[in-house]
This record gives structure tokens, sequence and C-alpha cells, in this order.
């Protein structure tokens, strides 16, 4: 079902505020390295807050219970370097000039930049969580980027291609962006009631999946002042999602070519993409992709099922609420 109240951001944050703003003071204390070149990048990345989703979903995960330590500050912080990273990365190479609104690191300064400096804050984020002297932090943060790079590899081998399968599709989801949210709630239990730990991970994983899910519909349907970059970036760079592979199906010969079309021209113009974008949603791959999303979204509560009803609980159920309602 769909939530019949739209969730506010800051609403879902209320109950960690005070840490998230400690967060965002560690970040601004981790990033500097003593060289002017890439501090400036470094600055030029946080001197604007991000929404701090992820950060969010890691001290709502640690509060549940009510047993939170301070680390949880600490891993909040690294959980953002690493995401900041792969940003940084994506968008070098996408060759992406857009990125919340703000020209991308990539764009504004070069390539070999936007490397350099998501090198930087992946080193920087292992440093950190080194630095806790726990072993296991350190295994989940090193199996999540390895999985962001496998599927940041994986989407470039299939790049322009329709034959690129729901599988492998739900593969990528996995590896892009549920690893990093469940690796968030995880290390969130591990600074709260261990226990927790296989109930928030299920919970941050399918979380995960509903926000990629939502993140590619609104390359469909969104404006760019929504999404902080062009509309219909991913069928102009040739990527395959959810809504179209959900109607490649049911398009007829001649509507295949027009789709075909598209992705063997190098720079399709916004009357080509919005028309692969109106055929997709006349055969159902908008809905499709919705459906799909909402039901990763009742995955995630479940999940939440048995556990202490308390104020981080219950901002973690209108998280749910808050990923969905991104399509309205």
């Amino acid at each position: 079902m769909l939530p019949t109240a739209h969730v506010q951001l800051d609403e879902i944050k209320a109950p960690v505020r005070d840490r998230l703003a400690l967060v965002e003071r560690s970040l601004l204390g981790l990033v500097p390295s003593g060289f002017e070149s890439l501090d400036e990048v470094g600055e030029y990345l946080f001197s604007r807050s991000g929404k701090l989703f992820r950060p969010t979903l890691l001290l709502l995960s640690s509060g549940v219970g009510g047993r939170s330590d301070d680390s949880a500050i600490r891993l909040a912080a690294i959980v953002e370097l690493l995401h900041v990273a792969t940003l940084v990365h994506d968008d070098a190479v996408d060759h992406s000039v857009r990125r919340r609104g703000m020209p991308t690191v990539n764009d504004r300064w070069t390539h070999q930049v936007a490397i350099i400096a998501g090198d930087y804050l992946y080193s920087r984020a292992v440093i950190e969580i080194t630095d806790l002297g726990r072993l296991e932090p350190i295994a989940i943060l090193a199996r999540t980027a390895n999985q962001m790079t496998v599927g940041e590899m994986r989407q470039l081998v299939l790049h322009d291609r329709l034959d690129f399968t729901r599988a492998d599709y739900d593969r990528l989801c996995e590896c892009k962006t549920a690893s990093l949210f469940r690796a968030a709630c995880e290390l969130g239990a591990m600074a709260g009631v261990e226990s927790y730990r296989p109930a928030l991970g299920g919970y941050g994983y399918h979380l995960g999946m509903a926000f990629q899910i939502i993140d590619d519909l609104l390359d469909y349907t969104a404006t760019a002042e929504v999404t902080g970059k062009p509309s219909g970036q991913d069928l102009q760079e040739h990527k395959v999602t959810l809504p179209l592979i959900a109607a490649l199906p049911a398009l007829s010969a001649a509507e295949r070519r027009r789709v075909e079309a598209l992705f063997e021209d190098a720079q399709p113009d916004g009357e080509a993409v919005a028309d692969v974008i109106e055929m997709v949603d006349r055969h159902g791959g908008l809905e499709a992709a919705a459906r799909e999303a909402r039901s990763r979204a009742d995955r995630a509560r479940e999940c939440l099922a048995g556990l202490v009803e308390d104020d981080c609980l219950a901002a973690l159920h209108a998280a749910v609420d808050y990923v969905v309602e991104r399509v309205r």
C-alpha cells in the first residue's frame, strides 16, 4: 500500500537530530588532508550538507532499544564518507555534469581529480574505521566497498544492452545501493542492540532496493528540480532500468526498433527520450517498477516486527514511507 501521509525527512531525523549535528562536525574534521588542492575538493563536497540519509539510518538503528554508544557518531560519518566517495567515482565514470543541483567534481575540475578525490575519501573511511579497533565493522565496510565496486563494473559492462535482465538489474541494485543501506543499519545495530543486527540488516537491504528502484523511476517521471540532475538522463546514457525492463516484452516490433534506435544513438535528443518514456509508461513499465518498490518497502517494514517500539523504530518505519513517497 502507498502511505497516506507525506513524510518529511526532518521528521525521520528528529530522534537523532543532535547526533546528526555531531556527524556533520565529525565529517568536517575528517576530510582535510593537509594538501591544499585536495582540501579544496573536500570543502566543495562537504560545504553543503547532503541529505545524510544513510547516517540517519545508522543512528536510528543504533538507537532502537535505547543502548546507542558514542561509536555510532564515528560510524555514521564513515558511512557518509564511503557514500560520497562512490558518488564522485560514479560521476566520473558516467561523465555526469550535475549532482545535487551542483557541478560534479569531474566537471568543475577533471576526471583525474575526481578519481583521486574518491580514492582519498575511501582511504579516509578505512583509516577511521580501523581506528575503532574492532574487526567486524572493518569487514562490513570492506565487503560493502567491494560490492559497490563490483556493481559499478557490472553497470559499465552491461551498459547499452537491451538484453539486460531483471536478474541483472536486481544484482546491480544490491551491489550499488542496498549493500550500503544494509551496512549502515548493521553498523548501527552493532553500536546499539547487537541482537537486532539481522533484522536491521534485512530492513536496510530491502529499503535500499526500494530506494534504487524509486530513483530509477524518478528518472522517468521527475524534473531536474526534484532529482538534481536532468530528467531522462538514464536513457540518454543508455542505462536499462526496471521501468524499461518491465515494458520491453509488451512493445510492438516497431516500438522495439525505436528503443533500439535510441540506444544506437551516441547522443539521443530529448524528443527520442520523451518518446521512449511515453512508451514505457503506456505499456505499464512505470507502474510495474512502482509496484516492485512498494513490495520491497513492505518487506523492509516486516523486518522491524518484534523490535522495541520507540521513537527510533517509528522513524525507521517513517523512512520506508519517505522512500516510496518520492514518486508522488
